[in-house]
């Protein structure tokens, strides 16, 4: 049996927990989470609710980990991130900082009617 050298990551706001280990050539992203122990140290982890990733590139539990892969298990987003870029807009154009038609930054030399 061929063994090759990966790493699975989890972190948290203060701490980050990478795990270095030989798996098998052949075994796939959730054989290699569920070998490193990381789901008894995180039992708040679900691999059906948490997404993962090699490198910062979703991928599917499915696909078969190579030679120095970084899995990386994600946490669910607190707030999406467009709503949130909505809302600063929407406060931008009530203060006065953006236009209320384009919501771009207003021209100082148009006139006010």
């Amino acid at each position: 049996m061929h063994l090759i050298q990966v790493e699975v990551v989890y972190a948290l706001p203060h701490q980050q927990t990478v795990l270095s280990l030989k798996v098998a050539a052949q075994d796939n992203v959730q054989q290699v989470i569920e070998q490193s122990g990381i789901l008894q140290q995180y039992p708040e982890l679900s691999l059906e609710s948490n997404t993962v990733g090699i490198f910062g590139r979703q991928v599917k539990l499915t696909q078969e980990v190579n030679e120095g892969d970084r899995i990386e298990i994600y946490r669910p987003l607190l707030a999406d991130p467009k709503d949130i870029r909505r809302r600063r807009a929407e406060q931008a154009k009530e203060e006065g900082r953006a236009d209320k038609v384009t919501g771009g930054r207003p021209d100082p030399n148009r006139a006010k009617k």
